[in-house]
This record gives structure tokens, C-alpha cells and sequence, in this order.
């Protein structure tokens, strides 16, 4: 099983970027994927997750309005829609495969595997 991430790069605040994570050894069309981030001293933090069905989704406080994830009916593919982007947004970005879909207000779901980071830098 092999997450791919893409997308990651330098980007003014106020700027845009996507992310993009393919996956491939299995079928995970019906399987909740999502992305973390990571500073580095911090511990990761769930960003954004999304059900198997593409239809429920969750959003850390912090990036609620401003980021979008979706994936495409029946791609193992999740895109992470980044706009208006700030400074604390900087981290390395991991994609990862949930063992469960969760929405409450801090939700710190399972992951059953992990993609490589792709690093966004925000500068101000």
C-alpha cells in the first residue's frame, strides 16, 4: 500500500495551493481518507477528513471556510483545497487512510496507513 502525496510548495499568505493524494496497492474507494499536519515540536493535527462516500466531511476549527477536501466517485484520490492561505498554516502535510470517519470538534481518528509529508510553506 503506497500513499502518494503531491502538491506541497511556497505560497504567499493570502495565496492557494492543492494537495493531492493518490493511493495505490488496494482499493480504498470506500474508505475514510484525510490529511494531517505537523510542526515541528507540535503533535500531528487532523486538518480534514472525508467519508467513504465523499459526502460527510470534517474540518479542524482553524481551516474551516478556507480549505476544502474532496475526492472524486470512485478514485482513490483525496484533494486538499487550499485557500486564503496564513503563515501558521506551514507544515508538513500527510494524507492518510482513516480506520474511521469522525466529526466531532477535535477529532483525533485512527489512521490505518500513512502517506508521505508534502511541505507547504506560507510566507508572510
Amino acid at each position: 500500500v503506497q500513499l502518494q502525496a503531491s502538491g506541497g510548495g511556497l505560497v504567499q499568505a493570502g495565496g492557494s495551493l492543492k494537495l493531492a493524494c493518490a493511493a495505490s496497492g488496494r482499493t480504498f474507494t470506500y474508505s475514510p481518507m484525510g490529511w494531517f499536519r505537523q510542526v515541528p515540536g507540535k503533535e500531528r493535527e487532523f486538518v480534514a477528513g472525508i467519508n467513504g462516500g465523499g459526502i460527510y466531511t470534517y474540518y479542524h476549527h482553524s481551516v474551516k471556510g478556507r480549505f476544502t477536501i474532496s475526492r472524486h466517485k470512485g478514485e482513490d484520490t483525496v484533494y486538499l483545497q487550499m485557500n486564503s492561505l496564513k503563515p501558521e498554516d506551514t507544515a508538513v502535510y500527510y494524507c492518510a487512510v482513516l480506520n474511521y470517519f469522525c466529526s466531532v470538534a477535535d477529532c483525533r481518528p485512527p489512521v490505518d496507513y500513512w502517506g508521505q509529508g508534502t511541505l507547504v510553506t506560507v510566507s508572510s
